[in-house]
């Protein structure tokens, strides 16, 4: 018999994971071996549990999607990734694809839809939803042809997104120290390099711009 492939499932709406799981136990070849409900979960979880394959969705709480993609293509880099999602915006998808996604699914899709995706990413082929590949695609090419400055996103750390996401989230120096497992101090110090580079001066500000950047919904 073949072996089942590993699902991981990055969701931190319940219900939405109970289904996927539920979904997922209807074929005999998969096998849903981890559930997270947010991003520093899913990097703890990913050092312990060696998932064929992640269904991850990109708006989660204390590390985002995008975030969390990047660090697990480090860590664990035998890991396919899908993007299952709400945005389908060219803006979201470019950055999950740089990020280092293997697929991109929206939440509208059906059972059927989601099955061909998750084979798809499993065999190395990079998926993405027919109503966005169009533009995206296209977009995609664009982008990869032009050469671009480095921005001040760029230009920022791990541990600094980290710090934007949790700002944009309205937690205080002191919450954050905590969270993070840092000193205040250390948080302070991430914090003013994070404002230099942004050129931002406020914490409306930063909270603005984790906001546009994907870090934050509201």
């Amino acid at each position: 018999m073949e072996e089942k492939k590993r699902i991981c499932i990055a969701e931190d709406h319940t219900i939405l994971r109970e289904g996927l799981r539920m979904l997922l136990s209807q074929d005999r070849d998969l096998e849903v071996v981890c559930e997270v409900h947010n991003g520093i979960e899913l990097i703890r979880r990913c050092r312990e549990v060696i998932a064929d394959l992640i269904l991850l969705d990109l708006s989660m709480p204390k590390l985002g999607g995008l975030e969390a993609i990047q660090e697990i293509k480090k860590r664990a880099p035998q890991s396919k990734i899908l993007v299952l999602t709400v945005h389908d915006v060219e803006a979201y998808i470019l950055a999950a694809l740089r990020s280092g996604a293997d697929g991109y699914v929206l939440k509208d899709a059906t059972h059927a839809e989601l099955r061909i995706a998750i084979r798809s990413v499993l065999i190395g082929k990079t998926y993405l939803s027919p109503s966005v590949s169009g533009k995206i695609i296209k977009g995609y090419l664009q982008v990869k042809s032009a050469e671009e400055p480095r921005s001040a996103w760029d230009s920022l750390t791990h541990r600094e997104r980290e710090l934007l996401k949790l700002i944009g989230e309205g937690h205080k120096n002191k919450e954050i120290a905590q969270y993070l497992h840092l000193s205040v101090k250390t948080v302070e110090t991430h914090r003013a390099n994070l404002m230099k580079k942004l050129d931002l001066h406020s914490a409306a500000a930063l909270t603005a711009y984790a906001i546009e950047k994907g870090l934050v919904l509201r």
